[in-house]
């Protein structure tokens, strides 16, 4: 009887000890989702009209994680990941002009601080550095000019995420980014659904 207790108490022990460990360490996964590009560009003079659009793409892309319970059900965390958006360009077309945008790709550095519902259900707040590689083509009498620069800015979001398996999590995220620079406005909403293996 006495060994079946011990038996019994190591088991119900390793359990709450696995369950403690579902966010602890490192992890790697995909994501893809809904992406919306706000953009406003002044005029570049009299030939170049400005640019005030929205434009909705598709975006997928992957992550690099790594989380630690830190007290009883918080989480923090950092994350590094890599975008790609589909079909994200647009531009306008004046009397003398046109002016082509094209978000080529973002890479993010963000931190987040979660608290766990459950064991397995964790839901947070993200923030940190977002960039996006930009390129912008202007055409004017016949001329055409090609140039591409990094956009700098902050994100914050926030989501939820489930252990599904042992060592596979899903999560629902949504996520707004500020790219804009002095008059400029260049801001990013997303909304992502991920899925991460967990090491």
């Amino acid at each position: 009887m006495k060994t079946r207790l011990i038996i019994a108490a190591a088991l119900a022990g390793w359990s709450v000890h696995a369950s403690a460990q579902d966010f602890n360490g490192p992890s790697v996964g995909v994501q893809a989702g809904w992406n919306r590009t706000d953009v406003r560009l002044p005029a570049g003079g009299k030939e170049l009209p400005g640019v005030d659009q929205s434009k909705d793409a598709f975006v997928g892309g992957a992550f690099l994680a790594y989380d630690y319970e830190v007290a009883p059900r918080i989480v923090l965390g950092a994350q590094a990941e890599f975008n790609v958006a589909a079909s994200d360009d647009f531009g306008v077309a004046g009397s003398a002009g046109a002016l082509r945008v094209d978000p080529r790709y973002a890479f993010d550095l963000t931190a987040r601080a979660g608290y766990l519902v459950t064991p397995k259900t964790l839901i947070y707040v993200r923030g940190g550095y977002s960039n996006t590689r930009v390129r912008t083509t202007t055409s004017t009498n016949s001329t055409r000019i090609s140039s591409s620069d990094n956009r700098d800015g902050w994100m914050v979001g926030g989501g939820a995420e489930r252990m599904i398996t042992d060592h596979v999590s899903a999560r629902l995220e949504y996520r707004y980014a500020d790219l804009g620079e002095g008059s400029n406005k260049f801001d990013r909403h997303q909304v992502l659904v991920g899925a991460a293996y967990r090491f």
